[in-house]
């Protein structure tokens, strides 16, 4: 019973709703003793022949108000308790997605979506149920089952009340001993359904590559094997669930043998009426309910803390990035300073970068380029404040980047990754997506200088085309241009463009930079590639490898080097003289 302690918090919150609710129960209690308590004077009256019609007109149309009455109230206390068990779900999914949104990289890498994805859904539907059929059942068995015992033992017999209870205590030690086993399985289920999920999840999203490599049926064999694995896992769960109603019957029907044996001889010894067994039994089974409500109260307890527990180790990470104290609001503005001593990834223990110091000014563009790995995405995610630096410091003007709010740092940045991630949404939404009050002729202006504002007028409904999940329905090329659109319409201080280029071609590449030439005056651009056709009219140019700045300076001064550089510009004019022939038409 310990999640209604810990979901103490949220009753006190909605105590108005739960107060009202219990409160309507307690009525519904009280009324629900009347039936049976007439139904006994009216037999007794019929044995008596005291009974006349009108009496009888009047106990009728007096059992029919009380029915009438308990329709009304029980509509009541179901929107007063249901309604706030809707609100806890409401609310501990808003704090799951607001601490997902929060979280870094780091926390991504060491969890799976699909996990995720089951505590945002299954788990929050037992604690919803905890919160609203627990608090039913509890309060409902507890009043319910009192009163009608007190009613019992108070009003007809308190000998046969003790009696008809001695079964009692059995159920009582069989259903804690049920609730211990859901808890243990139920935790063991709920964890099978998150690695389903993720299962499922990760062939969606990656059912080309699946195809690709003709590996279909090796999925859903292993597929087969976990949905396999989860229904076990959930059918333990269902073997004790099943339990609990065959043993609270069997317990109720020895209450019932020993009720009705032991009221019989009383009637004959005239210590109880005919009527008075009658509505002792009509009170045992209003028994019935309550005796069912604690054993699936044990059921609903275990599953909702065994989800609680889930969502609240997750709700207990803590942010790897978060803002200081007395962090600033505006938007980074001036010369960027990147003066980092040394970076690792939490995971690694070998450094990720080494001694990167130097200074890009404000209006500049900066060229990075080196090989796969050498950390060149590496250095634009510290940038970001996606992870933060241990040895080191990068300054925007006259402030270090962790002066700033995350959000006023992010803000004031465009940023166009590697993954260029679109959303099931229309072009003019996804290019929109920082900025949603834009107006088409800003959205338009931005694919212009994008490139992709002709291939967008060929599209069937244009601006308005869908384009499915991820982007689903349009080229790399296309995606790529779009991310970058995005990007230039919140007119960023900095724009980082992270392999942005690398799905166009030569012709598209050059129209797309000379636009951001022309539409970038004054503003900082940050351009990591491996063409070095993309970066070499860039003020700045760091070549980078293994996690350090080999060569520094502009196109020019590079070539002058005759180093990795000038190694890899003679190889890319090779290689662009291949495809377009000039070397055959020499």
């Amino acid at each position: 019973m310990s999640i209604f302690r810990d979901l103490m918090w949220f009753f006190k919150l909605e105590r108005k709703s739960y107060l009202t609710g219990i409160f309507l129960l307690l009525v519904v209690a009280l009324l629900n003793l009347l039936p049976p308590y007439i139904v006994g004077i009216i037999i007794d009256g019929i044995k008596n022949g005291e009974l006349s019609f009108i009496k009888l007109l009047q106990w009728v149309l007096l059992i029919l108000a009380i029915g009438i009455l308990l329709y009304i109230l029980r509509y009541f206390w179901r929107i007063m308790i249901f309604g706030a068990s809707s609100r806890l779900g409401k609310l501990l999914r808003n704090r799951l997605f607001e601490l997902f949104t929060k979280q870094s990289p780091s926390f991504y890498n060491q969890r799976r979506i699909g996990d995720l994805m089951a505590h945002s859904t299954n788990d929050i539907q037992a604690v919803e149920s905890t919160a609203g059929e627990g608090v039913l059942t509890l309060i409902d068995s507890i009043t319910m089952g009192s009163i009608v015992i007190i009613t019992m033992a108070s009003t007809i017999s308190w000998k046969l009340t003790l009696i008809a209870l001695l079964p009692m205590p059995v159920m009582a030690w069989l259903t804690n001993y049920y609730g211990t086993l859901i808890h243990d399985r139920f935790f063991k289920a709920q964890e099978a359904f998150s690695n389903l999920n993720d299962k499922v999840q990760e062939n969606i999203s990656g059912v080309r590559v699946i195809k690709a490599f003709g590996q279909e049926e090796a999925e859903k064999e292993e597929f087969r094997k976990q949905s396999i694995d989860t229904v076990k896992k959930n059918i333990a769960v269902a073997k004790v669930d099943s339990l609990f109603d065959p043993t609270i019957t069997l317990i109720v029907g020895i209450s019932f043998f020993l009720a009705i044996a032991f009221g019989s001889m009383y009637v004959i010894k005239e210590e109880l009426t005919i009527g008075q067994l009658t509505t002792f039994t009509m009170y045992l089974g209003h028994l019935i309910w309550p005796m069912l409500a604690f054993g699936w109260l044990f059921n609903i307890v275990e599953r909702g803390r065994a989800s609680y527990d889930r969502i609240e180790a997750l709700l207990n990470t803590s942010p790897d990035i978060i803002d200081r104290k007395d962090a600033i609001e505006e938007k980074p503005r001036g010369d960027i300073l990147f003066d980092i001593n040394s970076f690792n990834y939490p995971e690694k223990s070998n450094p990720t970068l080494n001694n990167i110091h130097f200074t890009l000014k404000r209006g500049q563009t900066l060229g990075i380029v080196g090989k796969t790995g050498s950390g060149k995405t590496t250095l634009l995610r510290l940038l970001l404040r996606e992870f933060d630096l241990q040895d080191g410091d990068i300054k925007i003007g006259d402030y270090s980047i962790y002066d700033y709010k995350l959000y006023s740092l992010r803000s004031g940045i465009g940023y166009v990754p590697q993954d260029h991630f679109l959303f099931s949404a229309t072009v003019a939404e996804n290019i929109a997506f920082a900025k949603p009050n834009a107006t088409l002729d800003e959205i338009i202006s931005s694919a212009k200088v994008a490139a992709i504002h002709d291939d967008i007028m060929q599209f069937q409904d244009r601006y308005q085309t869908k384009v499915g999940e991820r982007g689903v329905t349009l080229s790399g090329g296309q995606k790529q241009r779009i991310s970058i659109a995005r990007a230039l319409l919140m007119e960023p201080e900095i724009l980082i463009l992270d392999d942005a280029l690398s799905a166009v071609d030569a012709k598209t590449e050059e129209k797309i930079l000379k636009a951001l030439q022309h539409n970038r005056i004054g503003k900082t651009t940050i351009i990591a590639t491996h063409r070095i056709s993309a970066i070499q009219d860039a003020d700045l140019i760091i070549v980078l490898d293994n996690g350090e700045i080999i060569e520094y300076g502009n196109h020019t001064e590079l070539l002058a080097l005759a180093g990795w550089y000038k190694d890899m510009y003679n190889r890319q004019q090779l290689e662009s003289l291949v495809e377009q022939g000039g070397i055959f038409n020499e």
